[in-house]
């Protein structure tokens, strides 16, 4: 299991190591959407196969997320664990993790510790004390790149460990392209910085300029998004070339899923290793004039990469119907013939990877924020996703504690997939509204099979 970070469905086609030995050998997921576009609770989802709504982590904080809110003594390692499975993480774990314990279930654990830095980065290792301060963010040696040193030490643990006794379940994952932070570093808006060999290799890349890209109307967006002026010349510039920066720290990942392919070929066991490779969020660049950040609904923040191969698995096929990340744990447990020890709410996708059709019309859900914890002022949203519409409703936490509905916004992406002009005010789209409130309604409040949106 490879996860990037903040990764766009766009930036896949600098990665050709991905799409050539993952994607052309396997399935490529095309319409993969994630629950909550954030980090932590979308790595929640991940571990646990469940929606927020029911594994209550909605947000990077402690406060009502992070690391602290999981509830780690049921989630896929540990229950790998309990198939016999050898469990190994390296890389960053979710928001919050500081180094003081092995999560439950880990059996082989090297877990990022200052895991926002390309440089300056520690590690957890084991049951070994983590170190008590972060390195140094300017030691820059080509060989202490993040990403590099987490390939090394992934292809490392297969080349010493895996010899065919037990089966095994590998979590890898590096920050890039997440923007680097807390390095105390004037990084002028070349950040993430990329591999050193890397450097340059986009410097001249024009920044994509959908039609959504510093929309020149947002009267049919919700009243808070009307509030956003326009980006500046400067603004675009500084997008542009963190555009180019997070695209330049791809390319080390991709090299790095070579080497880990090329490992397990050596090792013999490639054929019988299914691979999966995704990110948690997406990332939005100037589209409905958000300068950065993710959480938000629309295409580049939601719409995610999930390939895979192995057995059973086709070979260069591309599969439209909807999937979500709160479908891996499933997938991975249907691979391992492994029991969840909680209700999840996913499905696997190794059968729709044989027959898509089997989830024909399927409706995924996307949320955010916590009925419990929000505070006067919050603003939070539900959707629901299908292969043609995204309907949102938009809610605020008023001053005296009662959720109060601003807004609702409805696309067609069959005439309009760059989401720039809502149809929720278009009688001609009544009808359909209606049917996509019920669903979502429906979906806002499941549990198991009821929400796999069948």
């Amino acid at each position: 299991m490879i996860m990037t970070d903040d990764q766009t469905l766009e930036s896949l086609r600098v990665m050709p190591n991905v799409r050539n030995l993952i994607g052309a050998q396997g399935t490529t997921f095309a319409q993969n959407f994630v629950s909550y576009p954030l980090c932590c609770p979308s790595r929640a989802t991940y571990l646990t196969g469940q929606y927020p709504h029911n594994h209550d982590v909605f947000s990077n904080d402690e406060f009502d997320g992070g690391y602290q809110k999981l509830r780690k003594g049921e989630t896929l390692p540990v229950w790998l664990g309990r198939a016999g499975y050898k469990t190994v993480h390296i890389g960053k774990y979710l928001n919050g993790y500081e180094g003081n314990v092995v999560p439950p279930g880990w059996e082989y654990w090297h877990g990022l510790v200052c895991a926002y830095r390309m440089w300056g980065y520690t590690f957890k290792h084991n049951d070994e004390p983590a170190p008590n301060q972060c390195g140094n963010p300017e030691n820059t040696n080509d060989a202490l790149y993040q990403t590099d040193v987490l390939r090394n030490i992934t292809t490392n643990f297969i080349d010493l460990h895996f010899d065919g006794a037990r089966p095994f379940f590998l979590s890898l994952a590096p920050l890039a392209p997440h923007v680097e932070v807390g390095t105390g570093l004037d990084l002028d808006f070349r950040n993430p910085r990329p591999a050193p060999r890397h450097r340059g290799r986009f410097s001249d890349e024009p920044l994509p300029r959908p039609d959504s890209f510093n929309e020149p109307n947002m009267d049919d967006k919700p009243a808070f998004m009307q509030q956003f002026d326009l980006l500046t010349a400067n603004e675009i510039d500084n997008i542009t070339k963190r555009y180019r920066s997070r695209l330049e720290a791809l390319l080390a990942v991709d090299e790095a899923v070579k080497a880990i392919i090329d490992k397990l070929r050596e090792k013999a066991i490639l054929s019988k290793t299914v691979i999966i490779f995704t990110t948690d969020n997406g990332f939005m660049d100037g589209q409905h004039r958000i300068a950065s950040g993710k959480t938000v609904a629309y295409n580049p923040s939601a719409h995610l990469p999930l390939l895979m191969r192995g057995p059973g698995i086709p070979v260069d096929k591309t599969v439209s119907a909807m999937v979500s990340n709160v479908d891996l744990a499933a997938t991975i447990l249907d691979i391992a013939n492994a029991t969840p020890g909680i209700t999840i709410d996913g499905l696997s996708l190794i059968p729709v990877a044989q027959n898509p059709a089997s989830i024909a019309g399927r409706h995924l859900l996307l949320e955010t924020g916590e009925l419990g914890a929000r505070d006067p002022g919050d603003r939070w949203y539900a959707a629901v996703r299908t292969g043609r519409y995204l309907y949102v409703e938009h809610w605020l936490r008023n001053a005296e504690g009662v959720d109060v509905r601003t807004g609702k916004e409805l696309y067609d992406d069959n005439v309009d997939p760059a989401q720039v002009a809502s149809k929720h005010a278009n009688a001609a789209y009544a009808d359909v509204m209606a049917d996509l409130a019920d669903r979502l309604h429906a979906l806002q409040q499941c549990s198991g099979v009821n929400c796999r949106g069948l």
